[in-house]
């Protein structure tokens, strides 16, 4: 993994959750904004359908900064408990989105373009699918968006975990 990473809500760690930044500075995690929770929410409606986004409580996001060069290798998201889907909101550079199988880790492979603005949603069946970003292709998004060069992927996600 290439890229530097903030947490809202919920801290991860490799393979763990906190309620604080542990494994940097110790402080306390700042809240989930509740607009990129509705967004996330919109989202699961529009993908699944009410009922569904109707259950889905997102509690947190992990925000990965791709400055240039920087990608992401194949991985699931499998430390939470919960079920719910996963959105991803890109903004800033384009970046290739691959996915391989919720069992393995190798081809056939399904590759997605993501452009800034784009989100994707991945839940049922595709849950715990692996998934990495192999390439952010530099100089493709708005300049106009008040970020430093590179990409920046929002995932936000329902843990499963205890409220605080």
């Amino acid at each position: 993994m290439s890229v530097q990473s903030v947490c809202l809500g919920w801290h991860w760690h490799p393979y763990a959750y906190s309620r604080t930044a542990d494994d940097t500075d110790g402080a306390p995690v700042k809240p989930l904004p509740s607009n990129i929770a509705r967004l996330a929410c919109q989202a699961v409606a529009d993908t699944f359908g009410a009922s569904t986004a109707e259950q889905f409580e997102p509690d947190a996001v992990i925000a990965n900064l791709y400055a240039p060069g920087a990608r992401l290798g194949l991985h699931q998201d499998a430390e939470e408990p919960s079920d719910a889907p996963v959105v991803t909101i890109s903004l800033g550079d384009t970046c290739l989105f691959r996915m391989a199988g919720v069992d393995r880790r190798t081809a056939p492979f399904l590759d997605i373009t993501l452009r800034s603005g784009d989100l994707l949603v991945f839940g049922g069946p595709s849950r715990r699918v692996y998934h990495g970003v192999p390439k952010v292709f530099d100089n493709t998004g708005p300049r106009d968006l008040g970020l430093p060069s590179g990409r920046l992927s929002l995932t936000v996600r329902e843990t499963g975990f205890a409220p605080a």
